[in-house]
C-alpha cells in the first residue's frame, strides 16, 4: 500500500458511494488504474466490504451503552458468544484483557431496552458474573 492507496481508502471512507472517475481526479491516475487499485484493495481484504453507514438517531436508536462483561470460567465463553453475535442491539463485541472479559457497544431506543437487555439476556445466561454498564452522553468522534 502507498500514498496513492492511502488517498483512495480515505476518500472512500468518506463517501463510499464516490466512482473511480471522481477518485481519478483526486488522486491523479486514470480511471483504470483507480479501480484496478480499488479491486487490489478488495482482493487483499483491505477494503473488508462496502456498506450504508446510518443515522442511529434517525432510525430511533437514540441510547449508545457499552457494558464489560466478567465470565466465571472459559467454558462459559461459546454461550455467550453465541448469544451476543445473535444479538441486533449489540453493535460490537470485543475480548479484552483485564478485570472484565468483553466489551459490548450496544445501541437501543430507550433505558428500558437497555435494562432488558441487560438484566434478561445478558446476566440470566450461564457464566456472566458481573457487568459495568457506562452510557454514552454525546460522541465527538466515531470512525473505522
Amino acid at each position: 500500500m502507498d500514498r496513492i492507496d492511502e488517498e483512495i481508502l480515505k476518500l472512500l471512507k468518506e463517501n463510499g458511494r464516490m466512482t473511480s472517475s471522481e477518485i481519478s481526479k483526486h488522486v491523479h491516475l486514470s480511471v483504470p488504474a483507480v479501480s484496478e487499485r480499488i479491486r487490489k484493495l478488495e482482493e487483499g481484504q483491505v477494503i473488508d466490504r462496502f456498506t450504508v453507514r446510518l443515522n442511529r438517531e434517525q432510525t430511533g436508536l437514540h441510547l449508545l451503552a457499552f457494558i464489560m462483561v466478567q465470565l466465571e470460567k472459559p467454558e462459559h465463553v461459546a454461550g455467550f458468544r453465541t448469544m451476543i453475535v445473535q444479538t441486533p442491539s449489540v453493535l460490537e463485541c470485543h475480548h479484552l484483557a483485564g478485570e472484565y472479559d468483553y466489551l459490548l457497544k450496544v445501541a437501543l431506543k430507550s433505558t428500558g431496552e437497555l435494562e432488558q437487555l441487560i438484566s434478561e439476556q445478558i446476566k440470566r445466561l450461564e457464566g456472566v458474573s458481573k457487568t459495568n454498564t457506562m452510557i454514552v452522553l454525546s460522541t465527538m468522534k466515531e470512525e473505522m
